[in-house]
């Protein structure tokens, strides 16, 4: 099993150095250089609104299962989950880590504290669902009437995996009886007190993050997209982040832009540009802040413990 994790890994990694060589190098070197400044610096900030914002959806759920946490903390773990999650295999190693960092020493605070952080991915992942299918159908109801054809198959499979998603999550076994032993969890995290209007409205917003940061980093790339197709191919190279290749999605990202971008008109390699523009921003706008907000907690804990702090 470790051998398959390995191999996949390298795999995911490898696809990169292919698909720069698969497209024109030149365009993809033309399209990387020409990166407006004032691009990064607003997908940078949008990425510390997708934290801030994740990291108050968490610090709801954690509330709602009497798991409570500062914001402060909620906001500084999120920053490493992210780092963690962008640069280790698997994808779920930082909020494997956050999970343990917010767990308590009282009896039972681990379990709560996992849960929380389940929970919390499973509101952004029913989002995030939820804009994959509205993505989908967008093709037939807003794209040109002379590329729908071409994109049946597209939508045909998209859907199809939507559909295997939900049948596998309620027809899987563990799946459903874990559903069944966390109900009271379930019903408090997303439906009591009305708690649907604050993970659907936090939800939406963050996932709407995502899509922003792409679009900018396809107008960097000189690919301005049109919203009903950022709406539309987005999603799904987004959704191919999920493949378990590579560290963090990189190559099957790309890989999903390289074919998809041509569908709009534009070239596999300002495809390719778009996304890799876009896991930069990404990685930099979690890293750099994430570890400013380290050194600042780090710093306060040494003035406190040598009695400098007020």
């Amino acid at each position: 099993m470790r051998i398959l994790k390995v191999v996949a890994m390298a795999a995911g990694l490898l696809l990169l150095p292919l698909l720069v060589l698969a497209v024109d190098p030149a365009s993809l070197a033309e399209a990387l250089a020409g990166v407006p400044p004032g691009h990064a610096l607003v997908a940078i900030i949008i990425v510390q609104v997708q934290i801030l914002l994740s990291a108050l959806r968490w610090h709801f759920t954690a509330s709602r299962l009497g798991h409570p946490m500062r914001r402060a903390t909620a906001i500084r773990e999120y920053y490493l989950s992210g780092i963690l999650n962008q640069t280790l295999p698997s994808g779920i190693a930082g909020d494997a880590v956050r999970a343990y960092r917010s767990s308590g020493d009282a009896a039972g605070d681990w379990k709560r504290a996992t849960a929380a952080v389940v929970l919390e991915r499973l509101s952004g992942q029913l989002a995030f669902l939820l804009l994959t299918v509205l993505g989908l159908l967008s093709w037939v109801v807003l794209l040109p009437q002379d590329s729908i054809p071409d994109l049946w198959a597209l939508l045909g499979a998209g859907l199809a995996g939507v559909i295997a998603i939900v049948a596998a999550s309620l027809l899987v076994k563990p799946l459903r009886a874990w559903s069944i032993q966390h109900l009271p969890d379930l019903s408090a995290v997303f439906w009591k007190d009305r708690a649907f209007a604050i993970q659907g409205g936090l939800s939406i917003l963050i996932v709407t993050s995502y899509v922003a940061i792409f679009l900018i980093a396809s107008d960097a790339a000189g690919a301005p997209l049109p919203l009903a197709g950022a709406f539309a191919i987005i999603p799904l190279c987004l959704l191919a982040m999920l493949v378990p290749v590579g560290i963090g999605g990189w190559g099957s990202r790309e890989a999903a832009a390289a074919v998809l971008w041509p569908l709009l008109g534009y070239t596999s390699a300002q495809g390719l540009a778009a996304s890799l523009l876009y896991g930069a921003f990404s990685l930099a706008g979690t890293a750099l802040p994430g570890l400013m907000v380290y050194g600042a907690s780090a710093l306060g804990g040494w003035r406190r413990g040598a009695g400098i702090a007020r």
